[in-house]
Parts: C-alpha cells; sequence; structure tokens
C-alpha cells in the first residue's frame, strides 16, 4: 500500500480512474470526422428544425454529429444559456439513426488529442461581417449573441476560417453533396468541421421530417408530462391546443401579405404552395375562430364514436392561454381548459404530442414540433383556419 493513502482513500481513487476509463471506451474516435454547430437562430422551435438537417447532412457525410446544447434565452441574463441535448431528448435514440455524441462529452474526453486548440477552424459559406458593420474576412464565429455565449460555454476560440461557399452547400438529399464535401475535406486532415451556424436549412425539408422520430423524450420530461395528464385533466380524452398570440408573433404576421410563405407555413400549405395559400387567418386565428374550430372537432369525434368523447383541452401559448374563454365557451358541452401551472414549454410540447387530437398554428415552428412528433405516432392534428372554411372561400371570390 502506497504510504500515507488509506486503504478507503485509494478504493476511492480506483473507481475515480475505472470510472474515466469506462468513458473513455465509450467514445472511440470516429475516424470519419465530426460534424459541430452553434444552433444561433431563434428558440426551440427554430433550432429544433434546423437539428433533423444537421442530423441528416452528418449522417450523409458518414461523420459522427456532436450533439449541441439547446440555446435558450432567459428574462434579465444578458447571455444566452446553453442547455445539455440530453436533459431534454435521449441520446441513444438518435444512435438508432446514425452516431452522435453530447458535446460536452466531446468537449471533455476527445477534443484535446483530436481537435486541440490550435486546430478549431470555424466553416461559413462567406464572411459574416462584425455587429457594426466591419469587414474582417473572417466567419466571426463568437460574433454576437448566442454565438459567443455558446462557444465559450466550452472554451473554444478558432485559430482561423474556412469559406465553403459557393461550391458546396447542405443539401446532401438533392445533390449528392456529401461526395463533393467528403473529397474537399478529408478527415484525416479536418477531423472537425465546425460551423458558425446549422448546416440546414429552414423550415426542415420534407425529406427529413420523418428523422423526428428518433427525438425521444427523456425519462424527466416524460414523468412531468405523464404526471399532468394523469393527475390535472379529467380522466378521458383532451385536446391539445397551441396558440400563437404575443406581440411578436402578431408583428410576424403582418408580414404575410408581402411572402408566400412564413416559418414554418408549409407543414400544411405544402413547400410550393400546392395545398394553400397563406392567409392573416392562418397566422393569427382570431377567438371565434379558435372556438368554431374546437367545437367542430368535439362534434366530428362525438357523431364518430356516439358519445361525448372529449372531457378536455389542454392549453399551451406564447402568450394569452383564453382558459377563462375557453371554458365559457365551452361551459355548455362539459369540456374545461387546462394549462400547466408554471412555463415549462417542453413538457407542453410533450403533453401536446400525447393528446388524443392536436389542433396548432400552420405557420408556427413550434406546432410543427407537435406535428411532426404526432405524424411518427400515427396520431391525428389539425391546424386553425386551415384548410379554408366554404363560406370564407366564398367571400374571397365575392371580393375578387
Amino acid at each position: 500500500m502506497c504510504k500515507g493513502i488509506s486503504s478507503v482513500l485509494l478504493i476511492k481513487i480506483l473507481i475515480i480512474v475505472a470510472i474515466n476509463n469506462i468513458k473513455c471506451d465509450i467514445w472511440e474516435v470516429d475516424p470519419k470526422g465530426y460534424i459541430a454547430y452553434c444552433p444561433c437562430m431563434g428558440r426551440f422551435g427554430n433550432q429544433a428544425d434546423h437539428f433533423l438537417g444537421a442530423l441528416s447532412f452528418a449522417h450523409a457525410l458518414n461523420r459522427t454529429l456532436i450533439l449541441p446544447p439547446w440555446v435558450e434565452y432567459r428574462k434579465g441574463e444578458a447571455k444566452s444559456v446553453q442547455v445539455p441535448f440530453k436533459t431534454y431528448f435521449k441520446v441513444d435514440a438518435l444512435q438508432e439513426y446514425t452516431k452522435v455524441i453530447p458535446m460536452e462529452d466531446f468537449m471533455a474526453y476527445l477534443a484535446d488529442d483530436l481537435w486541440s486548440p490550435q486546430k478549431r477552424v470555424s466553416f461559413c459559406y462567406t464572411e459574416r461581417t462584425k455587429l457594426d458593420g466591419t469587414s474582417t474576412g473572417s466567419c466571426n464565429a463568437k460574433e454576437g449573441n448566442p454565438f459567443f455565449s455558446f462557444w465559450d460555454t466550452f472554451h473554444i476560440d478558432f485559430i482561423k476560417s474556412e469559406f465553403y461557399g459557393p461550391s458546396l452547400n447542405y443539401d446532401v438529399i438533392h445533390n449528392r453533396m456529401d461526395v463533393l464535401w467528403n473529397e474537399k475535406y478529408d478527415p484525416e486532415k479536418w477531423p472537425v468541421i465546425a460551423f458558425t451556424g446549422a448546416p440546414a436549412t429552414f423550415p426542415v425539408q420534407a425529406e427529413n421530417v420523418h428523422l423526428h422520430k428518433y427525438l425521444q423524450w427523456s425519462d424527466k420530461i416524460d414523468k412531468k408530462a405523464n404526471d399532468f395528464i394523469k393527475n390535472s385533466l379529467p380522466k378521458g380524452a383532451f385536446i391539445g391546443v397551441h396558440l400563437r398570440n404575443g406581440i411578436d408573433w402578431i408583428r410576424a404576421c403582418e408580414h404575410i401579405k408581402d411572402v408566400k410563405q412564413l416559418f414554418a407555413s408549409p407543414q400544411c400549405l405544402g413547400y410550393r404552395n400546392e395545398k394553400g395559400v397563406l392567409t392573416m387567418d392562418i397566422c393569427l386565428p382570431s377567438q371565434e375562430i379558435i372556438v368554431r374550430k374546437l367545437k367542430r372537432l368535439i362534434k366530428k369525434v362525438k357523431e364518430a364514436h356516439k358519445t361525448n368523447q372529449i372531457k378536455s383541452i389542454f392549453v399551451a401559448s406564447d402568450n394569452n392561454h383564453m382558459i377563462d374563454y375557453l371554458n365559457e365557451q365551452l361551459r355548455r358541452m362539459k369540456i374545461t381548459a387546462h394549462k400547466l401551472p408554471e412555463n415549462n414549454p417542453h413538457v407542453d410540447l410533450a403533453i401536446l404530442g400525447r393528446a388524443n387530437y392536436f389542433v396548432g398554428n400552420c405557420v408556427s415552428s413550434f406546432s410543427a414540433f407537435v406535428k411532426r412528433e404526432r405524424d411518427a405516432r400515427g396520431f391525428p392534428s389539425e391546424f386553425f383556419a386551415y384548410p379554408i372554411e366554404k363560406s370564407q372561400k366564398n367571400n374571397r371570390h365575392e371580393e375578387l
């Protein structure tokens, strides 16, 4: 025995060493290389769209995707907060599709040897100017929020920039870009391709929507959602509802007169507007439209099942949940409206994904997340003000 070290302390040291060795064995170096990126556009819904595209991109290149933390913005905090990927989702489920590793694990166990500070290069399509408009001929990967706080969370600085445009892009589905990427960036020379932003398009490409089935909620989120459904909702079937009605959303919807698509609207209108046109009612449905849609769905379910099957409405919202209004409008049908007692958007999403029926906002990427999850499970989903009601179609025709 080592002099001065007790047997108990020695055992503890050996256990710690053994645990560290096990962790290192789990994360073996991928000779095909890695993909890293900052999920720096938008909040959770946008980041989730980008994530599916990045997952597809890494899979096509046969590189391991370094799972970035989710970037969150909290009141009173100047910098973004980085929440580990596995806080919300299971890593093992993603590994059924492709190779992944949480960013904190990559930095702790592999980065020092594989991607030392002297090898860290930021990738971007073209030069990214500084916030004041200054041109520096680089990606400026850490310029602004959340870029700086994201990379700085892991003490990552870049020694130079690499511009991959215009010869390369992210579309590995239609243009076979994976071959060109691998030819230009050999993993032996470029073990890590670290993008300033996500290597993906927004909204998610139609061909990547199915990948959502590999996004499975963590046990913690699962439990909170199931507990709320079991203990806080009346027993029986319920409709999940997502409402977007905050001031930022109202301002965003003002732009529909100038565009054919907005945010996640292709999920109901089609990527080429082959299924409809964007309207203000679709983007920002009135209280009357919301209640009319719910009553019609309740009636449809009742007629289909010969019983008043719906017992409650669960509402998720960024601003006004309309609980009192919905309770008043649905009182005669003996249906009550409910929401979480605290703000927890991820539990909101998990509950909406489990609802017997769902009605969301066609334009919202938050609703799109729910729709993709429900599609993967074979659950029904609908949208407010879509498809356009016959009376509205007639009115539009008369106006024309």
